[in-house]
């Protein structure tokens, strides 16, 4: 089983997510920048890595800064969380056929597998699992 959550690249993250939760009630759930995930020393060190926001009840949007220039309407993604390694690496194979791989499906200095695929229709992909604990 897996979790589906809409994932937005924004050119400001924390303005588009405090929009969101006062247009449909909600809170910040979570906000980590590329400083505290990388360090002091990444160029994109202020920016939004990873920003989780709840709205309108028990839903959930996750947002980041744009990395790359922008055009608005580009940046959503659908983020499939899977249970085990072997099952995202499975999907995230079978969605790159016929695709654009972004980013390889590999583990994450930030604790996760990831991998970030366009598949033959042009929906954007993000594929991840957490390492389990052996």
């Amino acid at each position: 089983m897996g979790q589906l959550k809409p994932y937005i690249i924004s050119e400001d993250a924390k303005t588009q997510g405090e929009f969101y939760i006062d247009a449909l009630g909600g809170k910040v759930m979570s906000i980590l920048t590329h400083e505290e995930a990388m360090g002091a020393q990444h160029a994109a060190k202020d920016k939004v890595m990873h920003m989780c926001i709840e709205v309108a009840g028990d839903n959930f949007i996750f947002l980041a800064d744009a990395m790359e220039p922008f055009t608005q309407g580009s940046g959503l993604y659908l983020s499939l969380e899977l249970d085990s390694e072997s099952q995202a690496r499975e999907a995230f194979e079978k969605l790159s056929i016929g695709g654009q791989v972004k980013y390889p499906f590999e583990f994450q200095p930030f604790g996760l597998f990831l991998g970030e695929v366009a598949d033959k229709y042009g929906v954007w992909w993000m594929i991840t699992a957490h390492r389990k604990a052996e």
